[in-house]
């Protein structure tokens, strides 16, 4: 029997005799993350992808992660591991979506999150993540920006940049979007001391009762740094799992039972070892088009936040 430590130690073993990286999202489950060479938000996965020598990376994470380190590594085999693995907020406006949307707001720098297809951001002036939105949105010389494809993060973007006109395309991540105000009124009665932390693409009024609103990473290194001894996460819930791992001495607990993200909680360790094996997975192809004009709305991104 391929029992879970078995073929954790046959990954281990097939990645260093194949010259493989594996990097993970943070919402990647446990058993992943133990054998995975780097795991991190959206923004440091993007890096990671950049520095690494190896010539093949494994993506444990959604499509739009792939698709951007393939921007970022043209040279480089990226291979996504569950083919499935996709996210709504990145499927919710096409590339014809879009070009209308430009017509609409003609002279508006467009931004889009990295939660989008490489299409879309071929099509954008700007990407940027939730730990570097705020910043990028600054530091653009125009002042009048179109936001896709979360209106929760745009919306809380506009907040952090009052000097700036915002208009938005009206997404939003499903996941974070399931949670309510109620949600986080009734946790905090059940835990009064526990601070509240949550991601920007939560609802408004979800954000208005957090005590910190941040990345995945910004959340992981909050909750390392407070003195505080309990947390509630209002982040996908694999975040405040992997913080009780990583301080056991404090105590995590999920905002929602709701915040659960499908896409990634399909992609497993033997999608891993399959592809390792041979048998699995998706390599990731790009347009050269596509390629050539992503990559300058992601370096954008760079060149904002240094």
């Amino acid at each position: 029997m391929l029992t879970i430590n078995l073929m954790q130690r046959q990954i281990m073993e097939l990645k260093k005799e194949k010259g493989v990286v594996i990097v993970a999202h943070n919402y990647i489950s446990q058993a992943i993350r133990e054998i995975a060479d780097h795991v991190a938000d959206s923004y440091s996965l993007t890096e990671i992808a950049q520095r690494t020598r190896s010539e093949t990376l494994l993506i444990c994470g959604a499509r739009y992660i792939a698709e951007t380190c393939k921007v970022l590594c043209p040279k480089k085999k990226i291979i996504l591991v569950n083919k499935e693995a996709n996210c709504p907020m990145a499927e919710r406006f096409t590339a014809d979506d879009v070009k209308r949307a430009k017509k609409q707001y003609p002279g508006y720098a467009l931004v889009c999150y990295i939660n989008t297809s490489a299409e879309i951001k071929a099509l954008c002036d700007v990407c940027v993540t939730s730990s570097t939105a705020v910043n990028s949105c600054r530091k653009i010389p125009n002042n009048q920006i179109l936001f896709l494809p979360d209106v929760n993060l745009g919306s809380y973007i506009a907040s952090k940049v009052p000097e700036k006109t915002f208009a938005f395309l009206e997404g939003c991540c499903p996941t974070h979007a399931k949670v309510t105000a109620e949600d986080v009124i009734k946790v905090i009665a059940e835990r009064p001391g526990a601070k509240i932390l949550a991601h920007p693409t939560c609802g408004p009024d979800v954000l208005k009762l957090a005590d910190f609103i941040g990345s995945t990473a910004d959340i992981i290194d909050y909750a390392k740094n407070s003195s505080a001894e309990e947390f509630i996460i209002g982040t996908e819930i694999a975040i405040a799992e992997h913080l009780q791992y990583a301080f056991p001495e404090k105590r995590f607990y999920p905002l929602s039972k709701k915040l659960i993200c499908r896409d990634m909680k399909i992609i497993t360790l033997h999608d891993v070892y399959d592809c390792l094996m041979g048998r699995g997975g998706e390599e990731i192809e790009l347009a050269s088009q596509v390629q050539l004009r992503s990559l300058i709305c992601i370096n954008k991104m760079f060149e904002l936040n240094g």
